[in-house]
C-alpha cells in the first residue's frame, strides 16, 4: 500500500486539482534504495501532461486529486511504481542495428544509457548497456531502473491547468 506524507503547507480551498489530462508544472523526485534516479528540485521544474506516459500510470494515479501547491512524499512498495523486473527486457542488440540507429563510430561501455526510437518513431525508450561483445553487439537492460524496487516519490505541484 502506498503511504503519503501530509502536505507541507496549507492549501487554498479553491486551488485547481489534478485530474486526468491535466497539464502540470512541478518539481519531483523519484528515488530507490540506491538514491535519486530523477530529481528536479535543484533545477527547472518539469512540465508534463497527465496520461501521456511521461510518468508510470501508478505514479500518475498518486497525483490525481492533489490540489495545486501540494508538496507531498509517497512511499511506494517494491514493484508497484514501475512493475517487476522482466528478464525478457534484457536483450542483445547487433552492432549493425546500433549503427543504423545512431553514430556508427559510437563506442559503448558498461552502464551507458542509450535512447532508442519506438517502432513508430514518435517517442524514445532507454536501455542500459550491460555487456559489450567483441563483435560490437551490446546487451541492454530495457527495464526501468526502479523496477522491482521500493520507490520514494516526492512532488511539489507548482501549477495545474
Amino acid at each position: 500500500m502506498t503511504t503519503p506524507m501530509a502536505p507541507v503547507t496549507p492549501l487554498p480551498t479553491d486551488a485547481p486539482v489534478v485530474q486526468p489530462g491535466s497539464f502540470l508544472t512541478l518539481h519531483y523526485r523519484l528515488a530507490g534504495p540506491a538514491g535519486d534516479v530523477i530529481n528536479t528540485f535543484e533545477g527547472k521544474p518539469a512540465t508534463l501532461s497527465l496520461g501521456m506516459g511521461e510518468l508510470s500510470p501508478s505514479v500518475e494515479n498518486l497525483l490525481l486529486g492533489l490540489p495545486e501547491g501540494t508538496h507531498a512524499t509517497f512511499h511506494v512498495p517494491a514493484g508497484e511504481a514501475f512493475g517487476e523486473r522482466n528478464p525478457e527486457m534484457v536483450q542483445w542488440v547487433a552492432r549493425r542495428l546500433l549503427n543504423e540507429l545512431g553514430d556508427p563510430m559510437e563506442q559503448y561501455s558498461l552502464g551507458d544509457v542509450v535512447q532508442f526510437p519506438t517502432p513508430d518513431g514518435s517517442n524514445t525508450y532507454a536501455g542500459v548497456a550491460m555487456q559489450v561483445r567483441d563483435d560490437g553487439a551490446v546487451q541492454f537492460d530495457f527495464n526501468h531502473p526502479l523496477a522491482s524496487q521500493p520507490v520514494t516519490f516526492e512532488v511539489k505541484l507548482i501549477g495545474v491547468l
